[in-house]
C-alpha cells in the first residue's frame, strides 16, 4: 500500500499528498479536541493575520531572550514532543485544494477508496479533515488517511482506505 495520495482531475495543478510528513506541519490540528470545540468563522485574511502575529511573537522572543534557549523553551519543546508521540492529528484539506486550483466548471470531489467511490460537492470538500495519526501512530491498516467531514458528522465512521482524490 502506498502512503501517497494524488489529487487530480479538473485542477490546474496535480497535487501529491504525503501524510507521513504532516506531523511536522504547523497547520495540523489535534483531533482529540477539534470536534468538541466551537468553530469560529475564519477567513483567509484572519489566517494571514494569525500567521503574522505568530511570527511577530517569535521574533519578539528572539530579540528579548536571544538565541539561547531558556529552560521554559526546553519544557515547552518536551511537552510538544510528548504530545506528538501520543496525540491524534489531522490536516485541513482546504489549503491543498486551493493550491490545486480547481477549474470553474468543477463541481465535486470524488474520493476513491479501496472498495468504493464517494462523491462530495466541491464546496463541502473544503471543510474536510484528513486524519493521519491516531495515538501517536500513523494509520497503516486502513489508511494512509481517514477523512472526516468538517462538522464531525462521520466521526464514528470516517472514510478509510483512501487511494486517490479526483476533482470532477
Amino acid at each position: 500500500m502506498s502512503d501517497i495520495i494524488m489529487l487530480t482531475g479538473k485542477v490546474k495543478f496535480t497535487i501529491t499528498l504525503d501524510p507521513g510528513v504532516w506531523i511536522f506541519d504547523d497547520r495540523k490540528i489535534d483531533l482529540d479536541t477539534y470536534f468538541s470545540q466551537p468553530k469560529p468563522e475564519v477567513t483567509e485574511k484572519d489566517q494571514e493575520e494569525e500567521e503574522i502575529k505568530k511570527w511577530s511573537a517569535f521574533w519578539d522572543r528572539e530579540i528579548q531572550e536571544g538565541a539561547v534557549f531558556p529552560p521554559t523553551l526546553k519544557t515547552e519543546q518536551r511537552f510538544l514532543k510528548e504530545k506528538i508521540i501520543t496525540g491524534s492529528f489531522g490536516m485541513p484539506f482546504a489549503p491543498f485544494l486551493r493550491n490545486a486550483e480547481p477549474h470553474e466548471d468543477a463541481s465535486e470531489l470524488v474520493i476513491v477508496a479501496q472498495n468504493e467511490e464517494i462523491a462530495i460537492p466541491l464546496e463541502k470538500a473544503y471543510d474536510l479533515i484528513f486524519a493521519f495519526s491516531k495515538n501517536g501512530k500513523p494509520l497503516r491498516d486502513d489508511g494512509p488517511v481517514h477523512i472526516y467531514f468538517g462538522d464531525g458528522s462521520n466521526r464514528e465512521m470516517p472514510i478509510t482506505n483512501v487511494r486517490e482524490l479526483i476533482v470532477r
